[in-house]
Parts: structure tokens; sequence; C-alpha cells
């Protein structure tokens, strides 16, 4: 992330130890909540960091969860050119690829898209894209064959825990106010019959008091009977379902 959106962090080692962070401390830990929950997860991969991480990404397909495709080097389609974001989508493609991964889905570096991003994915045969805010319930695209899985800034670790030191702007909050603000969002949802996806980042999430944090997430699901699925399976079900309603009028 740190050298996709600025080249010059290359020759920042301190900058870049907090990236390292995920597959060194962050992924390894949050394996293991993971199998002690028995659940599996969807890990969305920049193809570098497979490249740089090998071993990292063995484990997550080892373990029984998805990988899908987060750019090659973390970069936002919207600052390439058609040449460079087709290069981008292919390379990280085979860096993913050539490491055993199944890819089927696709989120941007940046949560966005230029006017080529769905033809390269339905080109390239993804399936699934999860990167708009416009729902809470999937959905088939209405010009393209992929299922759109939504996301929210509100359910993400980094708008609520990220730091960076290029600006003092910036807090980091405690887990107890996320939770405050994931568990009410996640209910809500559920009470329309939506889907609750929670977006989190291993160098971010993978601290140990955040840690902590998931594995009350997790409970929280399990004691609300809620389905815990990876974004493959969730785009299949609404393939397989057609167009899912939210509930007009909420209940539980």
């Amino acid at each position: 992330m740190w050298i996709g959106e600025n080249p010059a962090n290359a020759n920042a080692p301190g900058v870049l130890s907090q990236g390292a962070y995920g597959p060194k401390v962050g992924v390894p830990l949050i394996l293991d909540i993971l199998e002690d929950a028995g659940i599996a997860a969807s890990f969305y991969v920049c193809g570098k960091d497979a490249l740089r991480h090998p071993e990292s990404v063995r484990s997550i397909i080892e373990a029984g969860h998805e990988v899908a495709h987060h750019g090659h080097s973390h970069t936002s389609p919207t600052s390439l050119g058609p040449g460079e974001e087709r290069a981008e989508l292919e390379d990280g493609l085979r860096a993913l690829r050539d490491l055993g991964a199944d890819v089927v889905g696709y989120r941007s570096p940046s949560w966005e898209f230029t006017d080529d991003t769905l033809d390269l994915l339905t080109e390239h045969c993804l399936e699934y894209s999860s990167n708009l805010l416009d729902n809470i319930v999937p959905y088939l695209h209405s010009t393209h064959d992929l299922i759109e899985v939504p996301i929210s800034w509100i359910l993400d670790d980094a708008p609520h825990f990220w730091f960076a030191n290029d600006t003092w702007e910036k807090t980091i909050r405690s887990t107890r106010e996320v939770l405050d603000v994931w568990l009410p969002e996640i209910d809500g949802i559920a009470r329309y019959g939506g889907h609750a996806m929670v977006t989190m980042h291993p160098m971010i999430t993978g601290r140990p008091s955040r840690l902590a944090m998931l594995e009350e997430v997790i409970e929280h699901l399990k004691r609300t009977n809620a389905w815990i699925a990876t974004t493959r399976e969730v785009a299949d079900y609404a393939r397989a379902n057609g167009p899912l309603e939210l509930r007009r009028t909420a209940r539980s």
C-alpha cells in the first residue's frame, strides 16, 4: 500500500514495517482465530504482496480461506491508463494463481472503478466485485455478468484505527468505541435482511487488542445465528437466488 501510493516509501523501512506486520504477525494470529471459530473468510491480496510474502498467502489458502484480487501494486485504477489498468489486473491474477489461489473476486485498492474496470473483470472471467457502497444486499450489475457484494466505510477498520505520521489529525479509536459502532450497524443490517460486510486489514486488526475485538464480533454473530460466509459464497448465493429484497418493515 505505502509504495503504491508513494513510491518514495520504498526507501523508508520504518513506514514499510507497518505493512510488514500484517504477513509476519497479523495473518498468523487471525488465521488462528478463524480456525478456532470454525469459519472461513475472504482475503483480498495484492499481487506484489503475494510475490513478497508467498508463504503467507499459501497459509491462507491451505487453511481453506478465499483469496481474491486486490490489484497488483495497490494503485487505484483511477490513476492508471487503460493499458496500465489491464496490466495491474493481469499481473495480480498471475501472482495469486501461481500460488494456487482460485481467484473469482475483485476489490479495487481504492474501492473505485474506471470506465474499463467492469469490462476487464468480465473479460478475465471474474464472478463478483466488492467495491460499491450503494446497497446492503448483493445484486447483479445491470450491464455486466458480475455480482456486486457491497461494502461500507462504517464497517471498515481503517477509518477508525488508521494512523499515519504524515499528519497528526488522524486519531486511534478504542476497540470499545469501534464495537459501539459496528455491532449496532451489523444488527441493523440484519433487521432489514441485508448482508454485513466487515472489512479488516491484518496490519490493523492484527494488533492484540483488536484481535480480541474480532473475537467479540465473531461471538456476537454466532449468538445471533448469522450466516458467516466468504464473499464468494455470498455472491454465489445471490446469483442462484436472484435479486434480494430488503425487508421494508424492519423486524428481528
